[in-house]
Order: C-alpha cells, then sequence, then structure tokens
C-alpha cells in the first residue's frame, strides 16, 4: 500500500490530543513535516511557517491544517497553490467566503479539498441519521454545554473575531443536526451572550425550524460543569431519539443502540484518503452558514465579565 506524506499545521492541543495519533496509526498515510510557530513534534521535520514547509518539503501531498480558524485561508490556500490536498479541522474558515474561495480553489488546481466536522464521524450519528430518515418528527432539542477554562485554557484567539467563542465548541452540534435530519433547517431568531471583556459569545440560543415546520431549539454554554452536556433529543411520532457523550452514544426511547468501534480522527483520516483516491472535494459550509446567521440574527446581551 502506497502512503501518502503528509504535513501537519498547527501543533495545539487538537493536533496532539487527536490528529497525530490518527495520522500514526493510519497506514495509509505517512507524517513527515510539521510547521508550527511554538511547537515541534519528534521524529519528524519542523518549520516555523508553513511556506518554509512547503518551500523545504516538495515531496509533501497533503496538508491537514490544525491551526485556529483565522490565519487558515492563507494556509489552505498557499497549500493548494503549492498541488497539495488540504484537509480542515473545524471550523473550516474564520468566514464562508473564504471556504467557498478555497473550494473553488481546489477544484481549478485539482485537489481534494475536505472541510472536516469530525462530530459527523461520532460512533451514534450514522445509526442516528438511518433511524430518522423513516420517523415523523415532532420537536428536536440540542444542549451542548461545558466549561470553557477545562477545553479551552488559554486560547486567546477563541475571544476574537473569527474564533467563534461558544459556537467553535457549538457548531460540533449543529454538524451533527445537518447530518441526521433527514429535511434542511433555517434559522430564525439568536441571542448571544457576550462577556463585558470579550468580542465573542460564552452562550447562545437558537431558535430553527426545519422544511416541514419542526421545531429545532438549541442551546450553547460555556459557563458549564463540572460535567460536560453534548447530547441532542429528538423526538417522534414513534419514540425519542438521544444522541449523548457528542455523537457516541445512542438511545432510542430506554433501548441503548449498539455501536461500531472507529473513532471519529480514524474515521476522517480514513475518509480524506477515500477522497484523494476518488479525486473528490467534501466542503459542507450548513453548520458555518447557521453559525453566520445566528450572528446576522443574534440579539445580544452583554454578560458578566470573561477573567480565566
Amino acid at each position: 500500500m502506497k502512503r501518502i506524506p503528509i504535513a501537519l499545521v498547527g501543533i495545539g492541543k487538537i493536533a496532539r490530543d487527536q490528529h497525530l495519533p490518527a495520522i500514526a496509526a493510519d497506514p495509509r498515510f505517512e507524517l513527515i513535516a510539521c510547521a508550527s510557530r511554538n511547537a515541534t513534534v519528534e521524529g519528524v521535520r519542523n518549520y516555523p511557517t508553513i511556506e518554509a514547509l512547503l518551500a523545504a518539503e516538495p515531496q509533501v501531498q497533503a496538508v491537514s491544517l490544525c491551526s485556529p480558524p483565522q490565519p487558515r485561508f492563507a494556509q489552505a490556500r498557499a497549500a493548494l497553490a503549492a498541488g497539495k490536498h488540504v484537509m480542515l479541522e473545524k471550523p473550516p474558515g474564520a468566514c464562508l467566503s473564504e471556504v467557498r474561495a478555497l473550494d473553488e480553489i481546489a477544484c481549478t488546481v485539482g485537489r481534494t479539498l475536505f472541510a472536516s466536522w469530525h462530530s459527523r464521524h461520532a460512533l451514534g450519528v450514522e445509526a442516528a441519521r438511518t433511524w430518522l430518515s423513516t420517523q415523523e418528527m415532532r420537536s428536536v432539542h440540542v444542549r451542548w454545554k461545558e466549561d470553557v477554562r477545562r477545553w479551552h485554557p488559554g486560547q486567546a484567539w477563541i475571544w476574537e473575531p473569527g474564533g467563534l467563542g461558544v459556537f467553535d465548541p457549538g457548531i460540533n452540534a449543529l454538524s451533527i443536526v445537518t447530518r441526521i435530519l433527514p429535511r434542511e433547517v433555517a434559522l430564525v431568531s439568536s441571542t448571544l451572550s457576550i462577556p463585558a471583556n470579550r468580542h465573542m459569545p460564552i452562550a447562545a440560543d437558537l431558535e430553527l425550524f426545519d422544511t416541514a415546520g419542526v421545531p429545532v431549539h438549541v442551546e450553547f454554554d460555556w459557563r458549564h460543569g463540572p460535567q460536560e452536556l453534548w447530547e441532542i433529543e429528538v423526538r417522534t411520532a414513534d419514540g425519542t431519539l438521544t444522541l449523548s457523550q457528542g455523537g457516541n452514544r445512542l438511545h432510542i426511547d430506554e433501548r441503548e443502540v449498539a455501536l461500531g468501534s472507529v473513532h471519529e480522527y480514524p474515521s476522517l483520516y480514513s475518509h480524506w484518503r477515500d477522497l484523494i483516491e476518488r479525486r473528490e472535494s467534501d466542503v459542507d459550509v450548513r453548520p458555518l452558514s447557521l453559525v453566520a446567521d445566528a450572528f446576522l440574527l443574534g440579539r445580544r446581551e452583554i454578560v458578566e465579565a470573561f477573567i480565566e
């Protein structure tokens, strides 16, 4: 089996916790280089910038971008221009227009662009999608709550424009919703709770409806703890479906559904390799579109200052 030489850009928490182990476990990829301003990875060549990496490593065929969303457009554009396949950590960009532009660039140069949504690869998501495809839905309730100090310690970028604030984890829930529900959803109102000393929200409350009028209520909160609440509940005419633990456990009424064993990031990299082999891209911007709509329609409430 021929292995694809790959580079990883942005060596932060998510890269170390998820991307590096997933790449190491995938026999179809070989990590040969990394780029990061402040970190290095043992056993591979390291560079301070993606430009330096691309200039020195012509054998790299694919680049996985794990940097914050604000600089990612320039990095992805540089990688595509150099003829590399690109995977974008979620969210795929700081705004919709740059993701659409990257999609066009990838098409022009004939390379794969993968806007990855790792939570769609949680163990229960596809089983939930299959079951809901035959159901008459009545309502959807999303509760996605965690402690920002635990999950994003010291990450000042997340409070800046383009960092999304509580929508950084919240977009995971929206990626699942747009995958499992059989019809499209539209946002009709949102309330954004913004700390007095920050630019991005620490909590958000959204009201959506699908095209048949089924209500979808969404609650995001970064002030929750100590136990995380990552749950999607769908009431139907025949029972209630509950995805919990970020989509990794599935119950229909009181019965737990047996699931597979391939976890999110190994599944992401497997899908990316399949896309490369088929010379296809996968760029679904619906979750990011809903976040953009939440800011467009958002009623802003100033709340207590956030001090880490």
